[in-house]
């Protein structure tokens, strides 16, 4: 079965009952990515203080996250809000966006990953979008390799994956109501993933049809 990896990208003060529904999901989730500003911000922000404890409470893992610009983000920055999202919100894990899919950028990776491990970070979960070198299997725990409309997902065929180690996560958006994506991760060979009814620029902002709070 299929858990569940989900990015939610909204402020608790304005989503209250969302994350109240986040929570209660507890026992399905794999992880939770922990947003503030893209990234942790500038300065820690109470309300995900306690999103984070509340989730920790509940057995969730809680992974900051940050964004890599396909590898040309400078390391020291990319490094520096794994460090805040750590001190502020101790979190168990990165979870890295916009991550470069060729074995060209693996170096750059490979030093991620290593301050990761230096951060005492329990897992690693690199967001390529598609399907990446597998040499990347080698220092993450988790590969997202694909992130897309559902409409892409249902009718294209994803490329082969040949690496072994890490644990595979598909992003999708754009789900209808009344879909269960769940036949088709499982026939791509997730083994987590997030569906999400959400369009556009920002569709992390919405949650999965079946952990939407009751209205």
């Amino acid at each position: 079965m299929s858990e569940l990896l989900v990015p939610y990208y909204e402020h608790p003060s304005v989503r209250p009952a969302e994350w109240d529904a986040l929570i209660a999901a507890a026992p399905r989730l794999h992880g939770v990515v922990l947003n503030p500003a893209s990234g942790p911000g500038e300065r820690p922000d109470p309300a995900f203080a306690e999103i984070a404890e509340r989730l920790r409470a509940a057995d969730v893992r809680v992974l900051g996250y940050a964004d890599t610009d396909y590898g040309r983000r400078p390391v020291a920055d990319v490094v520096r809000d794994l460090s805040r999202h750590r001190a502020w919100y101790r979190t168990d894990g990165a979870f890295l966006d916009q991550v470069a899919s060729s074995v060209a950028e693996f170096g750059y990776y490979r030093r991620l990953a290593a301050a990761a491990w230096g951060l005492g970070r329990g897992t690693l979960a690199l967001n390529h979008g598609t399907v990446p070198h597998p040499s990347y299997a080698r220092i993450a725990d988790v590969l997202v390799t694909f992130e897309g409309t559902w409409e892409t997902y249902r009718t294209s065929p994803l490329p082969p994956w040949t690496g072994t180690g890490a644990r595979l996560c598909h992003l999708v958006h754009g789900v209808p109501t009344g879909v269960d994506p769940a036949a088709a991760v499982r026939e791509r060979g997730a083994t987590l993933h997030c569906a999400v009814p959400g369009v556009g620029d920002h569709p992390w902002g919405t949650l999965p049809h079946t952990l939407e709070p009751a209205r």
